[in-house]
């Protein structure tokens, strides 16, 4: 009979990758830090900039003055100089508002996408090409310039007539790489010794389960909440190490808090959303609708030998059904999928749906938020 030894690192080894084998499953449905929360500081910056985009096939602005100002202001400045007293009217030529989105840690030299808009009368920038134009932040400051061809996905045809055909929006186009970075916005990343991780669905539950997943990973003391949608974390000062240290961070597994229990509403399109925790206390409810329906229908009555006129003589049919929907009763902490059967059995529509929850609200049988949108 032969005889194994194992050493005992090797066997606390073998250990440890069986446990974490065993914890795979339980696992299964959490999500990463990365996908529930953001580093503060590290956010996107809207650009915005106004220009003119020439070469046009005779579908740009017609009688806009701006674009006439713009237009020579732009001669001017590049050495045509016009008489005051003229008025440029080139449809060739829309005057368009640039915008963009300057991701955090741009470097200059990088290009951005931007999306090119019309603002006067222009038809379709279709076959156009943007001319420099400055973006600017919030402060003011210039942070890229745009330039490029207009890639437009819609088009239109107009008849002499008046009739017109349209696919998309022709006055909207975009400019891939279209815009080249000229200034980095400075952000906060590396000047704290503390980085804080905001959640995107504030929840004491989930900031909570956060900041303990976090210290049971790393160590304790690591991190802590200050509130429901923020949660504090020692971080090393040099940058190398803390970009090491968040995307380390990032790739935790935690399981996240229950969202509260909610009824969402859109009372424009019927929609109904019930989520998951939502129960009824007790109630009965009945639900019917009188449907009238009135109908015309003329009729000829022609006049007999002895003379007269032709009229039309108006009849009309109205009749009244009350529909006969049942009453059905919800028993104590009914759950999601008992609510919809029972709705679903007096065939309701989403109409009715919405009804009944208010008015299961309105008794206060109705344990869960109900919003309309």
């Amino acid at each position: 009979m032969k005889t194994y030894t194992v050493k005992s690192r090797n066997f606390r080894t073998v250990l440890c990758l069986i446990g974490m084998c065993l914890l795979l499953p339980m696992q299964a449905f959490a999500e990463r830090i990365k996908d529930i929360a953001k580093v503060a500081g590290v956010r996107n910056n809207q650009l915005v900039g106004y220009g003119l985009v020439v070469g046009l096939d005779g579908s740009g602005d017609g009688g806009s003055v701006f674009t006439s100002q713009s237009l020579k202001s732009m001669l001017n400045r590049l050495g045509v100089i016009l008489p005051t007293d003229i008025n440029l009217q080139s449809k060739n030529v829309a005057a368009v508002s640039i915008h963009a989105e300057l991701p955090a840690f741009s470097k200059p030299g990088q290009t951005l996408d931007i999306t090119v808009s019309s603002i006067g009368d222009a038809k379709s920038l279709r076959g156009g090409s943007l001319l420099m134009t400055p973006l600017k932040g919030v402060d003011g400051n210039v942070y890229a310039i745009a330039q490029g061809n207009v890639v437009v996905s819609g088009f239109g045809i107009e008849g002499g007539d008046g009739s017109r055909i349209t696919v998309n929006v022709p006055s909207v186009g975009r400019i891939p790489n279209g815009a080249t970075v000229e200034r980095a916005v400075e952000t906060p990343f590396g000047e704290a010794n503390e980085l804080t991780l905001n959640l995107r669905q504030p929840d004491f539950t989930t900031s909570n389960t956060v900041a303990k997943a976090i210290n049971e990973f790393i160590g304790p003391g690591t991190a802590y909440s200050i509130d429901a949608g923020s949660v504090n974390v020692n971080a090393p000062r040099d940058l190398a190490q803390r970009v090491a240290f968040i995307s380390l961070l990032e790739n935790i597994q935690v399981n996240p808090g229950d969202a509260p229990a909610r009824v969402i509403v859109n009372s424009r399109t019927g929609t109904v959303v019930i989520g998951q925790h939502v129960r009824v206390k007790p109630a009965a409810v009945s639900h019917g609708n009188l449907i009238v329906t009135i109908t015309q229908r003329p009729e000829v009555n022609q006049p007999g030998l002895g003379g007269g006129n032709t009229v039309v003589v108006p009849r009309t049919d109205i009749n009244a059904k009350q529909e006969n929907n049942r009453m059905f009763k919800f028993d104590p902490g009914i759950t999601l999928d008992e609510i919809v059967r029972a709705v679903n059995t007096v065939g309701a529509a989403p109409g009715d749906l919405v009804a009944i929850l208010e008015a299961l609200k309105e008794a206060g049988a109705l344990r869960a938020e109900l919003i309309i949108i």
